[in-house]
C-alpha cells in the first residue's frame, strides 16, 4: 500500500471503519513510513482536541419553572370534576385507538426491517464496491491456487476451498483477508471478461438454501457446500454468475 492510498483511507482508519485486509495493509505501511505515522498521529491528535474543546450546552435550573408557570391553571375543581367525568368514556377510547396505532406502527415497522440475510446482502454489496474503489482486489495476486490457498494458513481459523477455473472461463486472479458478518472471511477474486467476481467464503452455522438476487445493478448468488458459506457476487451478466457457482459447485463437490 503506497502513501497515496493510505493518505486517502486515514481517516477511515482511524474511525475503525476499513475491513481487516486494509487495516493490516495500513498497519504495516505505518511501521515503515515516517511522513504517513506523523500525519496519521496529527489527524488523530485533532481529532482529540475537537472533542475535549466541544461545547456543551446545559438547561437553566430555572427553565421547568418557567414552563410548569406558563402552563394554563384551571380554578374550578367542581366543573373540572364533572367534565373530566362526562369525557372519560371518550377519553378511554382515544387511548384505546392510540394504542391500536403505536402496535400497528410497530409491527409495520418490525415486517419492514430487513433479515438477516438481506442486511449481510447488503454488507456483501458494499464491500465489493469498496474493493472495486480503492483498487484492493487481492492480498495475494496469483493465478495458483496452489499459492493463493497456502497465503490463508494463520491468517484464518479455517481452510478456504480455493479451485482454478479457468478452463472454464473463470481464471483464479488472487485473494485477501475481508470482514463480513462480524468475522473475518476469505475474498477469493475471479475474471470473466474483465469483469472481476469476489467470492467469499466462511464456515456456515447452517444449511442455507440457495439464492440469487440483484441489488444496484450487481448479481449475487449464495449457497452452502461442505460446511461453508459462498458469496459470489460481480457486475457481469447474472449467466455468468451462475455458471461460475454451478462450476464451483461441482469443483468444490469433487471427491479428492
Amino acid at each position: 500500500m503506497d502513501c497515496k492510498k493510505v493518505a486517502e483511507l486515514l481517516p477511515a482508519y482511524i474511525d475503525q471503519e476499513l475491513g481487516v485486509g486494509e487495516l493490516m495493509g495500513i498497519d504495516e505501511h505505518l511501521q515503515n513510513c515516517p511522513d504517513c505515522r506523523r500525519e496519521h498521529a496529527a489527524q488523530r491528535d485533532l481529532g482529540a482536541q475537537i472533542k475535549a474543546r466541544a461545547s456543551y450546552f446545559t438547561a437553566p435550573p430555572h427553565l421547568e419553572a418557567r414552563l410548569r408557570a406558563s402552563l394554563p391553571k384551571s380554578n374550578a375543581a367542581a366543573p373540572r370534576r364533572w367534565t373530566m367525568q362526562w369525557r372519560a368514556p371518550w377519553l378511554h377510547t382515544g387511548i384505546a385507538m392510540a394504542c391500536a396505532l403505536v402496535a400497528a406502527w410497530s409491527l409495520g415497522l418490525y415486517v419492514m426491517q430487513p433479515s438477516a440475510q438481506e442486511r449481510l446482502a447488503e454488507e456483501i454489496v458494499s464491500d465489493h464496491v469498496r474493493s472495486l474503489q480503492v483498487d484492493h482486489l487481492s492480498d495475494v495476486a496469483s493465478t495458483d491456487q496452489h499459492t493463493v490457498k497456502p497465503w490463508f494458513n494463520g491468517k484464518l481459523d479455517f481452510a478456504p476451498p480455493v479451485v482454478d477455473l479457468a478452463t472454464q472461463g473463470f481464471p483464479l486472479v488472487g485473494g485477501r483477508l475481508d470482514y463480513l458478518d462480524g468475522h473475518a472471511v476469505a475474498a477469493l477474486v475471479y475474471h470473466v471478461r474483465q469483469h472481476p467476481i469476489n467470492l467469499y467464503v466462511w464456515p456456515a452455522s447452517s444449511h442455507d438454501v440457495a439464492s440469487t438476487q440483484t441489488r444496484n445493478g450487481y448479481h449475487l448468488m449464495h449457497w452452502t457446500a461442505q460446511g461453508m458459506n459462498f458469496w459470489a457476487i460481480s457486475d457481469c451478466a447474472a449467466s455468468d454468475v451462475e455458471r461460475f457457482a454451478q462450476g464451483l459447485r461441482v469443483a468444490v463437490n469433487e471427491p479428492t
